[in-house]
C-alpha cells in the first residue's frame, strides 16, 4: 500500500487488494476513463446562429458548469476574443446540461440532444469518429449549433483491457452517459462488446448492480460517478477530472480528485472516508461521462 501511495494511487485498506485479486467483472466509463478527459473543441457546426455566435452562446452559459468539457468549450472562446453574452441565471441539469438565461432575455441550452430537443423538437446529429462528442447549442426554440470536440482515448486503454481478460475478468461493458455512436465507437476500439449508452447515474447504478459474474469492479471519475463506483465491489476513482479553477467568472468549486481503490462499506456506501461521500453536488451531472 505504501508503494501504491508513492504512485498517487490511495487504497483504503487491504482487504481492496485481496477483493481486487478475485474480480470477475469489469465496468468502465467513458470521459476521463478511458479517454483523456481532455478535450478540444475541433469544428463547429452552425445551424440558426453562426459558429462564433454558437461558441459565445455555449460558453456563456458552461462558465457555470464543472463537466470536463466546459472548460475546452469557455477556452476556446477565448481564444478567438469573443464576448461572452451576460448570464443572469444558469443552471446545471443532471445528466443532461445547463440551461442559462441571458441578460437581454433569451434562454440558453447547452447539452445532449434530447436536452436541446425538448425546445427545438427534433435535431440532426453529426457522425461523429472515435473519440469525438458532440455538444448542441440552443437559443429560445431554435438549435444555435453543434460544437464537436475530440476527447483522445487514452494510449494504454486497450492494452488495460487486454490484460484484464487475461486475468481472468470475464465481463467487461461501457457505461456511459454519452449517445451510443460515440460510445460504441470507442468501445470498439479499446476491444469493450457490451456498451450502455445514454445512462443516467441511477440507470448506471442499476446496470452494475445487475452485473454477474461478481465480484464487479467500476472504473471512473469520482465526482459523477460517485454513485455507481458506491455500488460496485470495488470502485476505482480515476485523477485528474474536472476542470480547473476560472478566475474571473462565477462558478461552482471543483475539488481536486486523487485516484482511489475502495471497498464497499454500509459505513459510507464505498466512497473514500472523507467528507466528500456527503457533498451534495458531486453526482450533479454525467452529460457524457
Amino acid at each position: 500500500m505504501s508503494s501504491a501511495a508513492r504512485l498517487n494511487v490511495i487504497i483504503k485498506d487491504g482487504g481492496v487488494l485481496e477483493m481486487l485479486a478475485r474480480v470477475r467483472s469489469a465496468a468502465f466509463d467513458k470521459t476521463g476513463t478511458l479517454t483523456q478527459g481532455k478535450a478540444d473543441v475541433v469544428d463547429i457546426h452552425p445551424a440558426s446562429r453562426s459558429s462564433s455566435e454558437t461558441l459565445q452562446l455555449a460558453a456563456a452559459a458552461e462558465q457555470y458548469s464543472v463537466h470536463v468539457f466546459a472548460d475546452p468549450i469557455v477556452a476556446a472562446a477565448r481564444a478567438q476574443q469573443l464576448e461572452l453574452p451576460d448570464v443572469t441565471n444558469a443552471d446545471e441539469v443532471a445528466t443532461n446540461g445547463v440551461l442559462a438565461h441571458l441578460a437581454g432575455g433569451a434562454v440558453v441550452r447547452v447539452g445532449k440532444p434530447a436536452f436541446i430537443e425538448e425546445a427545438t423538437g427534433s435535431i440532426d446529429r453529426p457522425e461523429l469518429r472515435a473519440g469525438e462528442t458532440a455538444v448542441y447549442v440552443s437559443v429560445g426554440d431554435e438549435l444555435a449549433g453543434t460544437i464537436i470536440l475530440s476527447d483522445p482515448i487514452r494510449p494504454h486503454a486497450a492494452g488495460t483491457i487486454s490484460r484484464l481478460r487475461g486475468a481472468g475478468v470475464a465481463e467487461i461493458v461501457m457505461v456511459t452517459g454519452d449517445v451510443a455512436p460515440t460510445a460504441e465507437s470507442v468501445a470498439q476500439t479499446v476491444g469493450i462488446q457490451t456498451v450502455h449508452a445514454e445512462t443516467t447515474p441511477q440507470t448506471k447504478v442499476e446496470i452494475v448492480q445487475a452485473i454477474r459474474p461478481r465480484p464487479v469492479l467500476m472504473v471512473g471519475d469520482g465526482i459523477n460517478d460517485a454513485p455507481v463506483l458506491a455500488a460496485a465491489d470495488i470502485g476505482i476513482a480515476m485523477a485528474g477530472r474536472g476542470p480547473p479553477s476560472r478566475a474571473n467568472r462565477p462558478q461552482r468549486s471543483s475539488p481536486r480528485t486523487t485516484s482511489h481503490a475502495w471497498q464497499t462499506s454500509p459505513m459510507c456506501r464505498g466512497a473514500p472516508c472523507t467528507s466528500r461521500c456527503s457533498r451534495s453536488g458531486w453526482a450533479s451531472s454525467s452529460r457524457w461521462s
